[in-house]
């Protein structure tokens, strides 16, 4: 596949993913996805559009306002911006506790369920909150709620080193995945005019990725870490999960141009090339969950996430590659990301889809989650931005 092949063809499975977005999943979800009786966001749709009652993670409500505001910037007709409102008030007056923090799970009428600190859930509210600032008429609220739940972070949960604690008092281990959600929360404040305060955290996690996070023998990344940020003994230690190679990937290449850090570019690259080489299912050409830095599988499933970072790792290496044989590496892979992808979206109710691929290419039969729908239009972004540009 030539530069111009590589570039026809991401054109046109980028036409049919924008469109499956505006004429099948952006309808339908706002139709059943939303919580038109309670407010908020149901957590899973069934695969007919089945709605059962059930309590709702406050991470899925972020990603839901997230994933509206971006739909509006997308272009999206429907009433996205009575959406990204009605999520906004109802995060604000269900989910957000006295001291800035967010709940962790609220039951169906809202009403509080698990008030525990899960750092995870408060990036994912950081980044809701950026999403809203860059849609909503007055982003007074929004910007004064982010820096009140920033502020305790800093103060309360800050960890010695670098980065946050999962609790406090200290539970271990750290994990390096809600610090990625940090990050990501942090650029996207830094991409809407929030103050100097993101840029800085922004560069103390990307820092701290660099310098503890990836091993820097293999260029693995690790997940789980001590109180000092050295990995974990055990089993533990070894995970390594393809998905978020990608994801940091991406982070750390937008991290990276924009700070001229070259090293940060390649240890991306770095990542990505090992999610390529040694976490693909080859027979279904799909991203799996888990191996062990042995190179052992972990966990052979497919989750559908993984494809859209697959997309977004690719598609940020793409943009900064020094030739175009580099270039067109890389945009095959998110093609091949891509379709990989919209297997998961063959289900009998078009807008809808599976989560979960064995590694014989059969689908867990699930109802289909909310909490996925802000990975496929981010990567659906991603993939218009990287057109628009070149």
């Amino acid at each position: 596949m030539s530069h111009s092949e590589a570039q026809r063809e991401l054109a046109a499975v980028t036409e049919e993913l924008k469109s499956w977005l505006m004429t099948e999943a952006l309808p339908i979800w706002w139709a059943f996805g939303v919580d038109h009786v309670n407010g908020g966001f149901h957590e899973v749709l069934g695969l007919r559009c089945e709605i059962t009652p059930a309590p709702r993670r406050v991470r899925v409500t972020a990603r839901q306002i997230f994933t509206f505001a971006l739909a509006g910037r997308l272009g999206w007709t429907g009433p996205w911006e009575r959406t990204v409102e009605e999520g906004l008030d109802y995060f604000l007056e269900k989910c957000v506790l006295p001291n800035g923090a967010v709940r962790m799970v609220t039951n169906a009428d809202g009403s509080p369920k698990d008030d525990t600190f899960s750092l995870y859930d408060q990036a994912f509210a950081l980044f809701a909150l950026a999403a809203a600032a860059s849609v909503v008429k007055d982003r007074s609220a929004v910007e004064a709620a982010a820096v009140k739940l920033r502020t305790l972070l800093m103060t309360e949960y800050k960890n010695p080193i670098a980065g946050f604690e999962e609790s406090n008092p200290r539970t271990l281990p750290l994990k390096a995945n809600p610090h990625m959600h940090m990050f990501e929360a942090c650029l996207a404040w830094e991409e809407v005019g929030g103050d100097a305060t993101w840029s800085r955290l922004a560069d103390e996690i990307a820092e701290l990725c660099l310098a503890k996070i990836i091993d820097p023998k293999e260029g693995w990344l690790k997940e789980f870490f001590n109180a000092d940020w050295s990995v974990v003994s055990g089993k533990e230690g070894h995970i390594c999960e393809p998905g978020h190679q990608f994801e940091w990937a991406w982070l750390l290449t937008r991290w990276g141009t924009s700070r001229k850090r070259p090293d940060a570019v390649a240890a991306a690259r770095r990542l990505c090339e090992l999610g390529e080489t040694h976490g693909i299912n080859v027979p279904q050409q799909v991203a799996i969950m888990g191996i062990l830095d042995d190179l052992s599988i972990h966990d052979g499933t497919a989750r559908m996430w993984s494809q859209t970072e697959r997309m977004k790792g690719n598609l940020a290496l793409a943009a900064v590659a020094a030739d175009e044989a580099g270039r067109d590496d890389h945009l095959r892979k998110v093609v091949t990301a891509a379709r990989s992808l919209q297997r998961y979206f063959e289900v009998d109710t078009p807008g809808l889809w599976r989560d979960r691929m064995n590694a014989d290419g059969s689908f867990v039969i699930e109802p289909a989650p909310a909490s996925t729908f802000y990975h496929i239009i981010c990567a659906i972004d991603e993939v218009g931005k990287y057109i628009s540009t070149h």
